[in-house]
């Protein structure tokens, strides 16, 4: 296949005028130039690079998303979502880890303007009075004045739309339920320590035991996110006797950490101790946990579309509102009534 530096070459033009030319670009050329490179890259089956049609274009068919923890299912399926419907439209997922760092975050949104993204979604949660947070909110305002779309998938206050559940009000809802099976002594292990998702899920489990008149019978324990922090802060509930009622973790690989480390000290679930989750991944239901599943695939499908059906040159108009999706209780196995 021919270069457009041959293409140039036969019709007796610059590089940079056949590249305009091949990328539709609105600049000044006459009509007979236009036609003639149009001829030639028709005679030597010259095809423009998607990178190419973006460096002149200052657009591409490009999304990217960037995800705390790239080995972590929750960001699994919302990148699911994105890439579904990126795909139908023609364009390009890109994943980009960022191991949970705000300074990451701000050098791969930077990439992503490099590469003249159509958009970029920050699929996970940011940190309580994070000092580099005014950074990306710069960065981000600098990406949305270049026509590039910027979503967060979580309550942040970096300047662009957010497409998210309620994760407060899902903790509440799990807390409730057990609340409601005659469960008194609820443990909560916390996900990541300084995390906004943490905190706020953490406020809606006390949040409820509150309005519950359970307040000096909620115990929140330091966890993560991941089955190793549930395993371990379960292993030190079991411990310090006396056992909880019921265990809710931050999430459900947390959650089911919990559950394995209560059957291999042989404590019955759920007949001793519950044991329940919020997402609803695969895992919960494999292993028969109650949780609240969020909207995790609608959320990433959501926010690609919202990338791909705004245009370009209203990045930067597009108000920073919140678009709050529903979350629904699942029960299953690891829970049940509390006895007497």
């Amino acid at each position: 296949m021919s270069s457009l530096a041959e293409v140039a070459r036969v019709a007796g033009v610059s590089v940079s005028t056949a590249s305009r030319v091949l990328a539709g670009s609105s600049h000044p050329i006459s009509a007979k130039t236009r036609a003639k490179v149009m001829a030639v890259a028709d005679e030597l089956g010259y095809s423009p690079s998607a990178l190419a049609r973006a460096l002149v274009s200052r657009s591409s068919r490009l999304l990217g998303v960037l995800v705390s923890d790239i080995v972590n299912p929750y960001f699994s399926v919302i990148a699911r979502g994105v890439d579904d419907v990126a795909s139908r439209a023609g364009y390009v997922t890109m994943l980009c880890n960022v191991d949970r760092r705000t300074t990451t975050e701000i050098t791969r949104l930077r990439t992503m303007r490099d590469y003249r993204a159509a958009g970029v979604i920050f699929a996970g949660s940011g940190y309580v009075d994070d000092p580099r947070e005014p950074d990306l909110a710069e960065a981000v305002g600098e990406a949305r004045a270049q026509g590039i779309h910027a979503v967060s998938l979580a309550a942040r206050g970096i300047g662009c739309p957010v497409i998210a559940a309620d994760a407060q009000a899902a903790a509440y809802e799990i807390t409730d339920y057990l609340v409601s099976l005659g469960h008194r002594r609820i443990a909560f292990i916390e996900g990541p320590e300084g995390m906004v998702a943490t905190r706020q899920r953490r406020d809606g489990f006390l949040a409820c035991m509150r309005d519950a008149g359970l307040a000096e019978s909620a115990h929140c324990r330091p966890g993560g996110f991941d089955y190793e922090a549930g395993h371990a802060a379960t292993l030190r509930l079991i411990a310090r006797p006396p056992l909880p009622d019921a265990v809710i973790a931050a999430n459900d690989e947390a959650a089911v950490g919990a559950l394995n480390a209560l059957r291999q000290a042989r404590i019955d679930v759920p007949g001793e101790v519950s044991v329940a989750g919020i997402d609803d991944l695969r895992v919960a239901r494999f292993v028969g946990l109650t949780t609240v599943s969020l909207p995790l695939y609608e959320m990433g499908a959501m926010a690609a579309r919202h990338i791909i059906d705004t245009p370009p040159e209203t990045a930067a108009a597009v108000p920073a509102e919140t678009t709050t999706l529903s979350h629904r209780l699942i029960p299953r196995e690891t829970t049940a009534r509390r006895p007497g």
